[in-house]
């Protein structure tokens, strides 16, 4: 066989397996091509898309604990635009950055080699433009773009972004034909949408249908509307007729809302007809919901605050972001958590979690060094004890002054409103002894002479 012919047919074998995949979930049915550089999402439990807790060491921990792929926060494109890209010689992470006022901040990281073919980046938009113009700067390092159409948040919403694209179904469907033709196809990844349920089910599956129709590989549905709050209970009655309609188009479906393990996803997903599940809150309060069963199943809150620590350390994360990790992972009633709380350094959160490896110990110190986390600073603690300080001062000034000027008004004083008569008796009174001066003066002066 010749090197043509050869090289053909493997096109025609790789072209073929990526239209007919058969999932741990036992969905064996036709879908669109899943592009060389993408993924295909059928069989797949994963990481939600999370602001906060979507960053860079969160993510690497949920691989750890055996998600299938992971979703960044959602990042808004206006944002991106303009960033600078570096390679962070210390970790070999990626790192989008902007400079303000003398200062940088570190906005988007990816870690090339841990986050390798499953990571995907959620983008916050309502500009096809826009939108393709913020994911060519990604594009060759991500496997695929997720369109957030489902926050519920007014961040996104007042934008026009998240779930406002609900009610502009149209130009949502503009940005993913957008970013189909223009990144995912010349960078041979896959685009995908997430979406939340509408009022009817007549109305969600007419806006099911037609994102279907834009090329995406695939879609995520969050089982609330758009009103609903965390706390509220998801609702799956539409589920099944959701899986049908993606299913039928050949675009994969992910359920999110209410799934707390691997198991139950797997389960959630066989039970309504879709083709995996989605983790948020669960994996966000304890990142081994991802591990199987036979692996152990969910670990204890120190084992995974460990863990993370050791991720968060390797990548130099920011301190306020470590922070408010921990706070989801610990229990609040446990006495470290007040007092990791109350930390400033890395050094000191291990200190607090009684974690002694030397190794672990040094590599904090070296980070808070990094990240000038040794250095005092003046807090808004500080700030606001200074002015506390302050005011306490000009308080006590502004009072010692009204005490002075109270005895003042109860000393007697020369009464200086007279009288016509009396100020004109006032004035011969001092003529007189004015004149005695003047005389006493001359009589001395003629005894001197």
């Amino acid at each position: 066989m010749s090197a043509a012919s050869s090289t053909a047919a493997g096109e025609a074998n790789e072209e073929a397996t990526t239209q007919r995949t058969t999932s741990p979930l036992n969905h064996d049915t036709p879908h669109v091509p899943i592009p060389r550089r993408g993924v295909d999402y059928r069989g797949k439990i994963v990481l939600a898309p999370m602001v906060r807790s979507g960053e860079l060491p969160s993510r690497l921990l949920a691989l750890k604990y055996g998600a299938d792929l992971v979703w960044g926060p959602e990042t808004v494109d206006r944002s991106m635009i303009g960033c600078t890209k570096r390679t962070n010689p210390r970790t070999g992470c990626l790192e989008w950055s902007r400079s303000a006022h003398d200062r940088e901040t570190v906005l988007y990281r990816i870690d090339p080699s841990r986050e390798s073919g499953r990571l995907i980046y959620q983008i916050g938009t309502n500009s096809p433009e826009r939108a393709v113009e913020a994911a060519k700067l990604f594009a060759e390092h991500v496997s695929g773009f997720d369109v957030n159409a489902g926050c519920p948040k007014s961040f996104s919403t007042d934008g026009g972004m998240g779930a406002a694209l609900l009610r502009t179904p149209d130009l949502l469907a503009s940005i993913l034909k957008a970013l189909v033709e223009e990144v995912g196809k010349p960078h041979a990844i896959g685009i995908s949408v997430k979406i939340r349920l509408l009022e009817t089910p007549e109305l969600t599956s007419d806006l099911v249908n037609k994102l279907c129709k834009t090329g995406i590989t695939g879609l995520t549905i969050h089982c609330r509307t758009t009103p609903m709050r965390p706390r509220e209970r998801a609702i799956r009655e539409q589920l099944r007729m959701i899986g049908d309609i993606c299913r039928s188009h050949g675009v994969a479906c992910l359920m999110n809302g209410d799934v707390v393990s691997r198991e139950e996803g797997v389960a959630l997903a066989k039970e309504y007809g879709v083709d995996g599940a989605m983790i948020a809150t669960a994996a966000e309060a304890n990142s081994s919901v991802f591990r199987k069963e036979a692996d152990g199943g969910k670990a204890p809150w120190r084992e995974v605050v460990q863990e993370y620590l050791k991720l968060a350390l390797s990548v130099e994360n920011k301190y306020g972001n470590t922070k408010f990790l921990l706070s989801q992972l610990m229990p609040g009633k446990n006495p470290a958590y007040q007092k990791c709380q109350m930390s400033k350094t890395y050094t000191e959160l291990l200190e607090h979690l009684e974690i002694k490896e030397d190794a672990l110990v040094a590599q904090a110190k070296e980070v808070d060094h990094i990240l000038n986390l040794d250095t005092p600073k003046t807090t808004k603690h500080d700030i606001k004890k200074e002015n506390k300080r302050r005011n306490k001062e000009l308080q006590e000034a502004a009072a010692a002054r009204r005490r002075e000027a109270d005895r003042n008004k109860q000393t007697p004083k020369r009464n200086r409103t007279a009288s016509p008569d009396g100020s004109r008796k006032r004035k011969a009174e001092l003529a007189a002894e004015n004149a005695g001066f003047e005389g006493e003066g001359r009589g001395a002066l003629a005894v001197a002479a």
